[in-house]
């Protein structure tokens, strides 16, 4: 039985001993595939840091986040675009657009958001979605962009079921974290009526743990309680969810 965590910030822990725990549990929980999102340009050593020492489980994606998108954005961009070269890189994120914290930098959020669309494309790369408090926005652009290039991670999906349609329309899987094992969340009742075959799991610790952790830091270990989740809404043996959303991740990211 093999997990996939397809989207982790495990990185952000630097002290090499908790970071090695932090692995161990992993392996020790079955999740033995980890991918590292990027958000800014000093996130970038700390991925390639991951990679190296988990070469066979740690894979690396490169991006800006919305959050991080400021006056000097693009040449933020350039030097997170410069990086790639000589690199493996298995997705371009996590980008997309954040409406939560400052609504005031949309446009240049969707200015970043289009041209790191640009990237994916011309690398044959999918992209990983962070949107919050912006679905209508992130739609708009996505459907700007539709063709047989673009493709990816909804990531921490938290939509309603239309929203999720959509989304799967425009050749994207759902990104499942912690939300889902929330009482008042709803995503349960959402998922229900969305197959199996188009969901991954994922974890983004350190944040959004899953019950009975919540409010607690996450770690990618803690994916095994949002797969149980997942095993109960479809009924299903917790094998089950490991073997379809791990094939899932297989069929995005190529590896």
């Amino acid at each position: 039985m093999i997990f996939t965590d397809t989207h982790t910030h495990l990185y952000y822990e630097q002290d090499a001993g908790k970071q090695a725990l932090l692995m161990q549990r992993c392996f020790e929980n079955n999740v033995n595939r980890l991918f590292l999102p990027n958000v800014d340009a000093k996130s970038i050593a700390m991925i390639d840091d991951l990679v190296a020492k988990y070469p066979d489980n740690c894979f690396a994606m490169a991006g800006l986040h919305p959050c991080d998108v400021k006056e000097d954005y693009l040449a933020l961009l350039d030097e997170i675009y410069n990086s790639i070269a000589g690199r493996k890189i298995y997705a371009i994120g996590e980008i997309g657009i954040d409406l939560y914290w400052d609504k005031s930098t949309l446009a240049i959020q969707q200015d970043a958001f289009r041209k790191q669309i640009g990237w994916a494309k011309s690398l044959g790369l999918p992209i990983v979605i962070h949107c919050r408090e912006a679905f209508e926005e992130v739609f708009e652009v996505l459907e700007s962009e539709r063709d047989e290039k673009l493709r990816g991670i909804f990531h921490c999906f938290t939509g309603n079921l239309a929203q999720a349609k959509q989304a799967i329309d425009l050749n994207f899987y759902l990104g499942i974290g912690g939300v889902v094992t929330y009482k008042k969340a709803g995503l349960d009742a959402v998922i229900a009526d969305i197959p199996l075959a188009h969901l991954v799991l994922e974890t983004d610790s350190p944040y959004l743990a899953p019950v009975p952790f919540r409010g607690k830091p996450n770690e990618s270990s803690y994916l095994i309680y949002i797969a149980q989740k997942l095993a109960d809404i479809y009924g299903v043996s917790i094998e089950e969810i490991a073997a379809v959303t791990t094939q899932n991740s297989k069929e995005i990211f190529g590896v």
